[in-house]
């Protein structure tokens, strides 16, 4: 009889765990860059970025299906032109976005009037997680960030591991150099803007064997050429893309030939996608620099 008994307890305890209303998916947390907590109900299923890097983290983690829409400037990579645009990143289009009905917006807080968008947008009731990696550490950070968003902490961590063993491989190449070139990077001329430390082009630099030659503890730099001519670069990269859109060769241009690197001829020209954009080809940009700056280390 007491046997029985227990078992009518037991049964009793499972019929009771039985009817009890079942607990929603689990909820995700993530702090964006700007120290926002963002709390979704469930895993995310319906993204909007509105900066190309990020959707460019997501295809690469095999995850282009939760993205619903990309900006009017994203074409890469190419399958991304399939998404419908819903504007600029400084000015999406809200009904669009609102339509939607995203799970959550990345943008990039590091952006100049982000923040105004930001608050308009999360003013709407969305979701809106913000960052602003400029080393590829906070650029890893914000792929694991994505991976927990959309409880695809898998797919995260082979990304980043496939990015770090690609680092790795050019570091190894890098161990027998005993020289690291100096390095200006043009992000704009003629008002001319050089990448400062604060920016992932400063970590690309150092990661491919150079050292930038702007000291300045900021992302961009507005320098002259006198300012540039004492710095005395021995390697000038240049950036093509929308801040600097067909640059003139600097030898053609006044004064700049008395640069080392000019009168050498150590000048690069680069797709700003893939160097100022933190994101997956961020190590393709060190790949790049490094057999630039080091041609007998490259193979």
């Amino acid at each position: 009889m007491l046997r029985c008994g227990r078992c009518i307890v037991v049964l009793i305890l499972v019929f009771t765990w039985l009817s009890l209303p079942k607990m929603a998916s689990a909820e995700v947390q993530i702090t964006d860059d700007l120290g926002q907590v963002i709390s979704l109900q469930e895993p995310a299923k319906r993204i909007i970025s509105l900066y190309g890097a990020y959707s460019e983290i997501l295809f690469a983690m095999g995850l282009e299906d939760l993205l619903v829409a990309r900006t009017r400037a994203d074409f890469f990579p190419p399958a991304i032109l399939n998404k419908p645009s819903v504007g600029t990143h400084l000015r999406p289009n809200m009904e669009l976005v609102l339509g939607l009905q995203p799970d959550v917006i990345l943008q990039a807080s590091g952006r100049k009037y982000g923040h105004e968008v930001i608050r308009q947008i999360a003013d709407k009731g969305l979701a809106v997680a913000s960052f602003q990696p400029t080393t590829f550490e906070e650029l890893f950070s914000v792929i694991h960030r994505l991976g927990t968003l959309t409880d695809h902490e898998e797919a995260a961590d082979r990304l980043v591991k496939q990015l770090r063993n690609r680092l790795q491989q050019s570091s190894r190449r890098l161990t027998a150099t005993e020289h690291r070139p100096s390095v200006f990077f043009e992000v704009r001329y003629p008002n001319l803007l050089g990448a400062g430390q604060q920016s992932i082009v400063n970590d690309v630099i150092l990661k491919a064997g150079g050292i930038n030659c702007l000291p300045n503890k900021k992302k961009l730099v507005r320098i002259n050429i006198e300012t540039l001519v004492g710095y005395n670069p021995e390697v000038y990269v240049v950036q093509k893309g929308p801040m600097n859109r067909n640059p003139a060769d600097p030898k053609s241009r006044p004064n700049f030939r008395v640069l080392k690197a000019v009168e050498e001829e150590r000048v690069l020209f680069v797709d700003e996608h893939i160097f100022s954009r933190p994101g997956p080809r961020s190590v393709e940009a060190v790949e790049k620099l490094a057999a630039f700056l080091h041609p007998d280390l490259s193979q």
